[in-house]
């Protein structure tokens, strides 16, 4: 028997179909190993950063079949992507498949970078060792992500509040919107004038020309308007060239999550999740790359198709120079594997990003758009005000602009005049208006920042956009990002603080250090050492400081509402708010806006685990779900009040089908409500929908409420009877 193993169950899929039964081929489902969440012991600083591996949790059973799958074979590949990521996933693949020594079969490495069937029969018929190198850039990164977070986080959890985070990259992107929120925040608006004018031409055609100068003086702007209404007009010059729009490079992973995010709205993440589908399912190249190269063989196939589709002079190939120094993602740009393949996908968001991803390398080896832009020049015979101007542009060919229409914009043609020809002003106005402070970074303009600035790798953007939206750094309106009060203070925090640990410079020479790592060019240990050692006493060195989120007095009319003594601005969960300065002898609060603030109310009944002790008290407070009564020394005592008719509520009354002991109760989590066993966590079940307390006849599981449609239906995903309205269907 001959094993491959690749990461995801739908390349396994896709994959199995190619090898026509000679492999058995099975998933890793990602990461079979990580680091251990507690850091404690997840690395041995003093033996040289040495990272200590377990099997990631719910991954035994996966781990227990493919070693006994690896036992039967006689030959194993490893088929996982094709980047770093990919390469270490394999090593450790390896490392637990021969860690008992009781596997005798070779293991060796494949690697394609897209999957189809020629592509999958190269690669297994030239297999290679595993890349040490690329594997130790990849556990050094980790190594290093893991240090610096939890270093720096749980400074944050003891400056700030528990529970935010920091990072290697996560900071220096928080740094870069905090500094175009500044700029935002100084930004002193100064009037200024627009002024255009409607005429018409010997031909009586109407055309309408705007002022080259925004006069920021009133005078001026009347002396322009004055002059323009009585004086007499024509036209000064007539300027016509022909212009060369060159087409734009293949994608790689960040222009993609750009133009994604710009046209069809997908944050990062999405485009990524969706182009990882349509890759598995064998449409398009491996989507995590720094490359804009194409392969000699797709290049001579997408310009065979150009010139059938749009005829030979629509074609010309092309070479791309990819601008990052350290690109080696992948070897190729995100293309489709086969280009005649017009439309591909399963859902509607696959069949938009692929459609995209086709069009970009189409266009890509197409020949320049070729237009005609025209310039009217005007202004009053003595030309004393300044020159009006219109600008006109008409496609003469549209060349690459044929296929990605999105890019090309539309034609504005310009009426037909003569140089020194007169023409007749019939309406001249102003308009005031304000200089406007710069926009904030939208994900897709962060992304192209980070990128600009040799922050970060094509695999991270995505998760950094996430990670800072997470942890409530930045909201997000429309595509528009705005940096919240707490993103606000860990920022500054981190620039005060460890400004030479989040800057561009020191950022990008991390990351090239890491990848000089990946081509042999620079020792693991020494890398990590030179940075951890001065970081580690850096962060020790803090350990002083001042909360950060007390964050200065409040303006003088601002009085304590209970003592009437000076106020501090803080910082909660919920944002600024004015706090007594006298804190924690009195607690009057104010809102940002002024309102007083009623703190907890306390029920008469001491804290049942700190009472004693500690003297906790049980107070009133407000939570996302409503009141709740809790311990006033909360985070310390975590202590919460059941409210008895609500645990009532959330009783099911069906017993749990893994313990035997626990009842099903309705849980809230961050996704919404679900229903889990009351022994939780010693017993981990847990279900979607509300079991209805029967069992279901093909497997034995629980049932549980569907739809109005459906009203009942199997909890278990893998069962038929998940869906029965398709079971019928069948039967």
């Amino acid at each position: 028997m001959k094993l491959l193993i690749v990461e995801s169950p739908s390349k396994a899929k896709t994959i199995e179909k190619y090898l026509n039964g000679v492999y058995t081929v099975r998933a890793s489902v990602g990461h079979i190993r990580d680091l251990p969440k507690s850091n404690k012991n997840a690395i041995d600083i003093a033996a040289g950063f040495v990272p200590k591996y377990e099997i990631s949790k719910g991954k035994e059973k996966v781990v227990a079949e493919l070693k006994n799958l690896s036992q039967k074979a006689d030959e194993i590949i490893l088929a996982t992507d094709p980047d770093r990521e990919g390469e270490a996933i394999s090593w450790h693949l390896k490392e637990i498949l021969t860690e008992d020594k009781k596997i005798k079969a070779p293991i060796k490495r494949a690697t394609f970078n897209e999957i189809t069937k020629e592509a999958v029969g190269e690669a297994i018929k030239n297999p290679r060792d595993i890349d040490l190198n690329l594997v130790k850039a990849q556990e050094a990164r980790r190594v290093l992500d893991r240090l610096v977070g939890y270093d720096l986080s749980g400074l944050i959890w003891k400056k700030v509040r528990y529970g935010l985070s920091a990072g290697r990259v996560q900071s220096p992107a928080m740094r870069i919107i905090m500094e175009r929120e500044r700029e935002i925040r100084s930004f002193i608006p100064e009037k200024f004038w627009t002024i255009s004018g409607l005429f018409e031409t010997i031909k009586k055609d109407k055309i309408t020309l705007t002022c080259t100068k925004e006069p920021t003086d009133e005078k001026i702007v009347e002396k322009i308007l004055k002059k323009g209404q009585e004086e007499k007009w024509f036209i000064v010059d007539l300027k016509t060239s022909q212009q060369k729009r060159q087409p734009r490079p293949p994608f790689t992973t960040s222009v993609l999550q750009q133009t994604a995010s710009t046209r069809l709205g997908f944050s990062p993440s999405k485009t990524m999740q969706v182009a990882q589908k349509l890759y598995e399912a064998g449409y398009i190249t491996y989507m995590r790359t720094d490359s804009t190269n194409l392969s000699v063989i797709a290049q001579n196939q997408i310009v065979s198709f150009i010139e059938k589709k749009y005829g030979s002079e629509y074609a010309e190939p092309r070479f791309y120079k990819t601008k990052s120094k350290n690109a080696q993602e992948a070897h190729e740009a995100i293309r489709p594997t086969n280009i005649e393949k017009i439309q591909a996908g399963n859902t509607e968001d696959q069949k938009k990003l692929y459609q995209l991803i086709w069009q970009r390398t189409l266009s890509s080896q197409m020949a320049d758009a070729k237009l005609l832009k025209t310039k009217i020049i005007a202004n009053i015979k003595d030309r004393s005000i300044p020159d009006f101007t219109a600008n006109g542009s008409r496609v003469l060919f549209p060349g690459w602009l044929i296929c990605e229409t999105a890019a090309r914009g539309e034609d504005v043609e310009l009426p037909e005049v003569l140089k020194d020809q007169d023409i007749k002003v019939i309406e001249i106005k102003s308009t005031e208006k304000e200089t406007e402070p710069p926009s904030r970074y939208t994900e897709a303009g962060l992304i192209k920042e980070l990128e600009s600035r040799g922050i970060g790798r094509p695999s991270t953007y995505a998760s950094i956009m996430k990670t800072i939206e997470d942890r409530g750094y930045v909201t997000k309106e429309g595509r528009t990002l705005f940096p919240t009060d707490t993103g606000d203070v860990v920022s500054s925090f981190l620039e005060d603080n460890f400004t030479n640990y989040i800057s561009d410079d020191f950022t990008a020479k991390m990351e090239d250090e890491l990848d000089d790592i990946s081509n042999g060019k620079r020792d693991y240990v020494k890398t990590l050492k030179s940075f951890y050692t001065p970081f580690q006493k850096e962060v020790k060195s803090k350990e002083k400081l001042e909360k950060a989120t007390n964050l200065g007095n409040a303006p003088e009319d601002i009085k304590c509402p209970l003592c009437g003594g000076q106020m501090i601005v803080k910082l909660s969960r919920a944002g600024k708010f004015y706090s007594c300065a006298k804190y924690p002898e009195c607690d009057g609060a104010r809102t940002i806006e002024g309102k007083i603030l009623e703190g907890p109310k306390e029920t008469g009944e001491k804290c049942p685990l700190c009472g004693d002790k500690e003297e906790g008290k049980l107070v009133e407070k407000q939570g996302r779900y409503g009141t709740f009564i809790a311990c006033s020394r909360y985070p310390k005592c975590k202590f919460i009040k059941k409210d008895e008719a609500e645990e009532a509520k959330r009783k099911t009354g069906v017993k749990c089908p893994m313990c035997k002991d626990g009842e099903i109760v309705e849980r809230r989590g961050r996704f919404g409500i679900f229903y889990s066993c009351s022994n939780y966590p010693d017993c981990k079940f847990a279900m979607k929908a509300k079991p209805t307390g029967n069992i279901c006849p093909i497997c034995g599981s629980l049932m549980m409420e569907g739809t109005k449609t459906i009203p009942e239906r199997c909890s278990d995903p893998k069962c038929p009877n998940f869906r029965p309205d398709k079971l019928n269907k069948i039967s």
